[in-house]
C-alpha cells in the first residue's frame, strides 16, 4: 500500500466534506499521522481539516485531546468504545463537524496493554449524531503494512460514513 493510495481516498472523504461545508479532526493512532497525511495530500485540505495529533502516551493523549482527567476511565485502549471517544474530544477540541481516532497495534509483539498486534479500532462521529465504528485484524506482525491497514480502513470507514 502506498501514500498514493491513502491519498485517494483521503481526497475522496475531502470532497466530500468540502461539498458539505463541514471540517474535521483526526487523532492518529499507531498509523502514527497516515490517516492525517492521507487527508493532507489532497490540494486544498485548509478548507476542511481543522488539525489533529498522534497519540502515543497518556500525556500525549491529555494535551491532543484537552479532556479533564477521568474522561476516559473505564475505557480500554484498541477498543471501539475508546476510539468514539477519542473522535469526540478531538472534534470538540478543534470545534470540528467530524472527528476520527485510530488506536491499536502496528507491533511487531504485544501492545504494552496486551493487544495484539495487527488489532485496530478506529471510530468516526459526525452531526446529527453519526457514529460509525470498526475493529480491524490484520494477523500480521509487519509494522508498516499493518500501519497502511490501519489508515486505510480509517479514510474508507470515513468517506463512507459522509456518503449521502
Amino acid at each position: 500500500m502506498t501514500l498514493e493510495q491513502l491519498a485517494g481516498v483521503g481526497a475522496r472523504a475531502g470532497a466530500l466534506l468540502v461539498a458539505r461545508g463541514e471540517t474535521l479532526a483526526v487523532v492518529d493512532g499507531a498509523t502514527s499521522g497516515l490517516i492525517s497525511a492521507g487527508l493532507l495530500a489532497m490540494p486544498g485540505a485548509s478548507a476542511f481539516y481543522r488539525g489533529g495529533g498522534i497519540i502515543y502516551s497518556l500525556k500525549g493523549r491529555r494535551i491532543v485531546l484537552g479532556h479533564e482527567p477521568g474522561t476516559l476511565r473505564g475505557l480500554t485502549s484498541a477498543t471501539e468504545a475508546y476510539a468514539l471517544a477519542q473522535a469526540e474530544l478531538i472534534a470538540r477540541r478543534y470545534d470540528a463537524d467530524w472527528g476520527i481516532a485510530e488506536t491499536g497495534a502496528a507491533g511487531p509483539g504485544r501492545h504494552p496493554l496486551g493487544v495484539a498486534s495487527g488489532t485496530s479500532a478506529i471510530g468516526v462521529v459526525g452531526p446529527g449524531g453519526i457514529r460509525a465504528a470498526i475493529t480491524v485484524h490484520t494477523g500480521s506482525e509487519d509494522r508498516l503494512g499493518n500501519m497502511h491497514a490501519f489508515a486505510m480502513a480509517a479514510l474508507t470507514l470515513l468517506a463512507e460514513a459522509l456518503e449521502p
